[in-house]
């Protein structure tokens, strides 16, 4: 299709192309195009809307009749011939569907629905490593593997760099996977830490700020992901970075109607729903494509709710990384308490050779632990020596042997 719309450079991901072809098409001809991320209403109708932006006079509207023909769903990118506004109307109009997430839309009516695929365990690994120098995704890899499908939570308490872990695990997806799509969802974020985000991140990224309105946050979680579904049900491998599942999960408790019962904290049991199917739908598909999720949840904030919302979904992921504060507080980074953090099955991840050694790498951590009056000597040891290697296949081979003094 690149091809015979004259495109020279065909981008890696589809979405990339759709807009190629469409600034092809403005080029060569005289019509009017446009895309944008369906966002899909009660009513009916819908609007294109640009990816983790909100509605606006640029928005372009979708009709019932061509949602319903094309069996359109939340979250499609789609792409087409536009109208500019009548009088007496606001918004451009869609007057052909001419691409949706890349295919052709008579295909897209065919698709299958994200909830009719089969789940099954993890079994290819992300691999996040870049550079010697990038102890964080070296350590990920190594002690607490991500496959494509897998459920992750971080759990971390303030201040012990979460955030900064999140953009170079996305730096390290989008280096070693350039065919997985990034999606990041960040609620209740600073509107600094947003920006940041965008400049740093390729990838989509959905957002609502702290300051803006409890139901714009559910809304924004909501929408990252039947986008990411979308993707899914076309075939491709999707990563999504949610930052974080505690601030989700407040919003919903202050905008979920009461359900009249109230867990410690406050926490409306009714309000833990939707963030547990947010975190549910992470998949390793049978049939095709798969859909990983990478939540954060805070911890020793000085909030009952906050530690309710950690008990909730602890163990319900399939991979956790937890964050020490005493390392933070020490300056030792990454601050990941390799004893605590692991993933389940992940001798589906890694070959027999590197598992055993990971293993022998842990009970060494635990004799040193034992031995030591300081609870972070053994991380303090780990860190200092994988700086002193270039792989963690270098690393891994010489813990057996004796330190060089």
């Amino acid at each position: 299709m690149a091809i015979d719309k004259g495109i020279k450079r065909v981008p890696t991901q589809r979405n990339e192309l759709v807009l190629e072809v469409l600034a092809n098409v403005a080029e060569t001809t005289d019509q009017l195009v446009g895309a944008g991320i369906l966002d899909h209403f009660g009513d009916g109708y819908g609007f294109l809307r640009t990816p983790g932006k909100r509605g606006g006079t640029e928005d372009i509207y979708v009709s019932q009749s061509q949602i319903r023909r094309f069996g359109l769903r939340q979250g499609d990118m789609v792409a087409g011939q536009v109208r500019p506004p009548t009088e007496g109307e606001k918004y451009f109009g869609l007057i052909r569907v001419e691409l949706v997430n890349g295919y052709d839309p008579e295909s897209a009516m065919k698709r299958p629905k994200f909830d009719q695929f089969t789940s099954v365990y993890p079994n290819e690994q992300i691999i996040l490593a870049t550079t010697p120098k990038m102890m964080s995704t070296r350590m990920v890899d190594m002690v607490a593997p991500i496959g494509k499908g897998q459920r992750a939570l971080i759990v971390a308490p303030p201040k012990a760099g979460k955030t900064v872990l999140l953009k170079q695990i996305a730096a390290g997806i989008t280096e070693n996977n350039p065919e997985i799509y990034i999606i990041v969802a960040l609620i209740g974020e600073r509107p600094e830490e947003v920006t940041d985000m965008r400049r740093t991140i390729k990838g989509e990224v959905f957002s609502s700020t702290f300051d803006e309105p409890i139901g714009d946050q559910c809304r924004t979680a909501e929408v990252a992901l039947e986008r990411a579904r979308r993707l899914v049900e076309s075939g491709e491998d999707v990563v999504v970075l949610l930052d974080s599942i505690t601030r989700l999960a407040r919003a919903y408790n202050l905008s979920v109607p009461s359900s009249g019962k109230t867990l410690s904290g406050g926490m409306d049991p009714n309000a833990l729903y939707p963030p547990r199917q947010f975190f549910g739908a992470a998949k390793n598909c049978e049939e095709a494509g798969s859909l990983t999720i990478i939540g954060t949840a805070l911890i020793d904030t000085g909030s009952r709710l906050d530690d309710v919302v950690y008990e909730e979904f602890k163990g319900t992921g399939n991979m956790e990384l937890h964050l020490d504060r005493r390392m933070a507080e020490r300056r030792l980074w990454p601050a990941i308490d390799i004893e605590r953090s692991g993933t389940r099955h992940e001798e589906l991840l890694q070959d027999d050779g590197t598992l055993k050694q990971v293993w022998l790498l842990r009970r060494m951590m635990g004799i040193i632990g034992q031995d030591s009056n300081s609870p972070t000597e053994a991380a303090e040891r780990i860190l200092e020596r994988m700086s002193r290697t270039q792989s963690n296949e270098e690393f891994l081979g010489s813990i057996t042997k004796p330190e060089k003094v």
